[in-house]
């Protein structure tokens, strides 16, 4: 384009040159040499400003010149201070985020990931995820990532999200299968030990109840009695052990979400677990396990994407765009997560990218910048000639009329 718009220029020179000569043979002539001479003028004042925000015209020192390389900081503080302004505010990115159902985005692509280009981005990403995972010392990534783990577990309020869960299951009825678990697990508890059950009935029992024998027979009344109950308890689902079951439930949901001591005593036990010498060496366990099936994923990932996991993500896919409730949930979460790394981290990228134009040279920046928009400004050097000839023929005309 710079080679386009310098030949137009040097074309207007050669017909203003062949407009002189021919002048006196055809007034037509002369709106050609002014065409031509205003063309020349409009082109070379566009070639100086154009060049002159690059580098000096000509290699000459002129005030005002070469404004890119000379102001290169400046720049890159503009730069920075534009992209924290208009992008990395917490408002702008929750205002974007706002109108995104990223669960809906992310369940299609789980659930049909060929379809939205699963195996393009694949192709390109495993082998740089794997490349980076084996090239990165793992103590000190393993401790990075313990570490950022913990820090989120410390700072997530456990129980409203709890009581949050345990509302929702209570209200999709997904809590009945849990009951009936739970039952189910009573009645065989209590028939593994029976024997012991007996044990505590006889001992309890007084000497004369002993000696005439009737402790067996409380003792058989009473487990009678508690395999019937759970047994109705299984059968009916309108048992009033069970609604006393949901009745707890729901009540401890409730204060999970609303009640602060309940909620202090679930922050307590959630900083005991933190604080336990098991959890530390469950997260290495846990780091070295994803490790080693990330780095399997990325050498061989059909068949870390097929299988029991394969259908797995499928499925939580196709819950992701069926659950208007799950999409809410993961939406909100990752516009605080979002919001909060904005907030946390902005002023962090922002530095990162005012400092990285900082250290290029000017040569760089330079060559940066004009091949991002060079091709654009060589258009004004061509409208500036094309526009100049068209004046300057306006001109000519009216200066005959006039």
């Amino acid at each position: 384009m710079r080679l386009a718009a310098t030949l137009l220029l040097v074309a207007m020179a050669a017909i203003f040159m062949l407009a002189r000569t021919m002048l006196g043979t055809h007034p037509a002539w002369g709106y050609v040499l002014a065409f031509s001479e205003a063309a020349m003028v409009g082109g070379l004042a566009d070639w100086f400003a154009v060049t002159a925000l690059f580098r000096h015209p000509l290699g000459l020192p002129i005030p005002h010149t070469a404004i890119i390389p000379e102001n290169k900081d400046r720049i890159a503080d503009t730069m920075a201070g534009f992209l924290r302004s208009n992008f990395l505010t917490p408002q702008v990115v929750a205002r974007r985020l706002s109108g995104m159902n990223t669960a809906e985005t992310v369940g299609r692509f789980l659930a049909d990931p060929a379809k939205h280009g699963e195996t393009r981005l694949r192709s390109g990403a495993t082998s740089l995820l794997g490349d980076l995972l084996q090239s990165l010392d793992d103590e000190q990534l393993g401790g990075l990532m313990k570490q950022g783990l913990r820090s989120q577990l410390d700072k997530l309020e456990a129980a409203p999200l709890l009581g949050q869960l345990l509302d929702a299951a209570i209200a999709d009825k997904r809590h009945l299968p849990l009951i009936e678990s739970m039952l189910r697990w009573a009645g065989l508890t209590l028939e593994d030990n029976e024997d012991l059950l007996r044990a505590m009935i006889r001992d309890k029992a007084n000497a004369l109840v002993r000696w005439t024998g009737l402790d067996e027979k409380l003792a058989n009344a009473v487990l009678d009695g508690l395999y019937r109950v759970l047994a109705e308890c299984l059968i009916d689902p309108d048992h009033p052990l069970r609604a006393k079951l949901n009745e707890g439930l729901a009540k401890l949901a409730h204060d999970l979400t609303h009640d602060p001591e309940m909620r202090a005593k679930v922050a307590r036990m959630k900083s005991e677990v933190l604080a336990n010498p098991a959890m530390s060496r469950w997260l290495d366990g846990m780091w070295q396990r994803t490790r080693g099936a990330l780095l399997k994923a990325t050498r061989d990932p059909d068949s870390a994407l097929s299988g029991q996991f394969g259908r797995s993500l499928t499925e939580l896919g196709e819950a992701l765009q069926r659950d208007v409730r799950l999409q809410a949930l993961v939406n909100r979460f990752v516009r605080r997560t979002l919001v909060g790394m904005t907030t946390r981290y902005g002023g962090e990228i922002v530095r990162l990218v005012s400092e990285t134009v900082k250290r290029w040279d000017a040569v760089t920046v330079t060559e940066r910048i004009e091949g991002a928009v060079g091709r654009d400004l060589q258009f004004i050097r061509i409208n500036g000639t094309l526009v100049g000839g068209l004046v300057g023929i306006v001109l000519h005309l009216l200066n005959g009329i006039l």
